[in-house]
């Protein structure tokens, strides 16, 4: 989740150097730093659930899940994203020896946001399919029960779209499964 407020033109490494001294957390696109603004209650407990769902799931694996501090990089437009739910297998590749920014994701899990919605399904989603590794990206809405699911094909990304909270959502990369009634369990969403 970002927020256009504070706009400043860096070099990547620039960037980095700056990013690695903050006290809050920026996105980078191509030379511009976005600061991060401040996630709603429904945006943290929907991503904590995510994220204990899948730690559950992969604990003792080959796969590792990521919370929202772990930044990923693109190319080769360079773009640094810090998504909600970050998940790598077999060895994480990372930038460089600070290793905080993964090179390597198979799968990118954001929760939307009002201000984030559609940059999160466009140009965001433009710079995440830069990423070989990538295999799934997942949109979770959190004013109501709605997740949008994208698996690469061999020529495209398909888009599979889940709306009931007895809906299991599969994440066919890692052979795991996410049940939108445990994502959405703490969110009220009676409006």
């Amino acid at each position: 989740m970002s927020s256009i407020a504070a706009r400043t033109y860096l070099t990547p490494e620039e960037y980095l150097t700056f990013e690695r001294k903050a006290i809050t957390k920026h996105e980078y696109h191509s030379g511009e730093i976005v600061a991060m603004s401040v996630a709603s209650n429904a945006h943290n407990l929907i991503t904590g659930d995510i994220f204990a769902e899948l730690h559950g799931q992969l604990k003792g694996g080959k796969c590792f899940v990521y919370a929202s501090d772990m930044r990923v990089k693109t190319g080769p437009t360079t773009s640094y994203f810090y998504p909600d739910i970050t998940v790598v297998c077999d060895k994480p590749r990372f930038e460089d020896h600070t290793f905080d920014t993964l090179l390597n994701p198979i799968i990118v899990i954001e929760v939307l946001s009002p201000s984030t919605e559609a940059y999160d399904k466009g140009e965001k989603f433009a710079r995440y399919q830069q990423l070989v590794s990538l295999q799934e990206y997942v949109l979770v809405s959190q004013d109501h029960v709605r997740v949008q699911h994208y698996l690469r094909g061999e020529t495209q990304w398909l888009q599979t779209e889940f709306g009931e909270l007895d809906d299991v959502m599969p994440l066919n990369s890692i052979e795991c499964t996410l049940c939108l009634r445990d994502i959405y369990s703490r969110v009220d969403l009676s409006d």
